[in-house]
């Protein structure tokens, strides 16, 4: 195992580790269209491999942290994965920086449903709805009846909104050198209860909640203050000949980015609920309010080792 301390010299080799993994290549036996990846490579199963443009395989687990959004936060107590094939952007200057591409089953993130503490009673507070007017005081009696009753659990799952002109990123000399932005992430926020109906969302393609995460330090505007990432320690497995690199206990922060008003949320009484949320919440929300800690683990390996691995 070779692990890496906290030091520029050590991070150098650590660049120098990644680069010497891409144009890796390997025996690559012949393979049904079945056949799957074994042992240590079998994480990257739905690696998009028959795609000539990918260089890495790419797959990484969030297993803790929290996202924080206006005055509400989800802690992390389920596995987020993130996978896809990553794709060189073109970037002279970087010839480790990737555009991630779906994975072969088309999902980048995973459908990994977070509990929001509180549920329903947390976000909703019908007394919000004020006025004495005929309609205000149907509309609070409706809203007693729809979203005080027993289905109160809201979960909130993080969806990516990555488009051409704005795509998911890893930059991989970044990531080692605990320095910049080591993954770009642009995503929304689905708030689940069936009683908010299915279209309740924080951010949007055109307007996404827009993440970009660090192993360094950060400088946010106030009144957050700097968290520090960190890139954590690093080893190379192998099985067939072929080698694929593991950076775990890592950390990628971000509290620096905005969050627009929650919007659909309530179905038929989305035009009364929308604002409740929104206020609860602290909705929209300016950058250096919210936060986001992913802690976990990351793998990659290009797609000649993967195919290796088949046997």
């Amino acid at each position: 195992m070779l692990r890496i301390p906290g030091r520029p010299r050590a991070g150098r080799r650590l660049v120098v580790a990644l680069a010497l993994m891409a144009p890796l290549v390997g025996f690559v036996f012949a393979s049904s269209a079945a056949a799957t990846p074994k042992g240590v490579f079998s994480v990257f199963s739905d690696c998009p491999t028959e795609n000539p443009e990918v260089a890495l395989c790419v797959y990484g687990l969030t297993t803790s942290g929290e996202f924080v959004i206006g005055s509400s936060k989800v802690p992390i107590n389920q596995t987020i994965t993130l996978q896809g094939g990553a794709v060189w952007t073109g970037n002279e200057e970087n010839h480790k920086e990737y555009d991630l591409i779906p994975p072969k089953d088309g999902k980048i993130l995973s459908e990994t449903a977070l509990n929001v503490p509180g549920g329903l009673a947390g976000l909703i507070n019908c007394e919000e709805i004020k006025g004495s007017g005929l309609l205000e005081i149907a509309a609070r009696a409706l809203c007693k009846e729809v979203f005080e009753g027993s289905v109160t659990g809201v979960t909130a799952q993080t969806e990516p909104v990555n488009t051409t002109s704005n795509p998911i990123v890893l930059n991989l000399v970044h990531l080692a050198l605990e320095e910049g932005v080591a993954v770009k992430l642009p995503v929304r926020v689905h708030l689940k209860n069936p009683l908010l109906g299915s279209s309740c969302y924080i951010g949007s393609t055109a307007h996404p909640v827009q993440l970009n995460l660090t192993t360094g330090t950060t400088s946010p505007h106030a009144p957050n203050k700097p968290i520090s990432g960190k890139r954590g320690q690093a080893e190379t497995l192998e099985r067939n000949e072929q080698f694929m690199l593991r950076l775990f206990e890592n950390s990628l922060v971000d509290n620096d980015f905005s969050a627009p008003a929650a919007e659909g949320c309530g179905g038929l009484f989305a035009l009364l609920i929308n604002p409740i949320i929104n206020a609860k919440i602290g909705l929209p929300s300016a950058s250096g309010k919210n936060t986001a800690i992913l802690n976990g683990e990351l793998k990659t390996a290009t797609p000649e080792a993967v195919l290796a691995n088949e046997t």
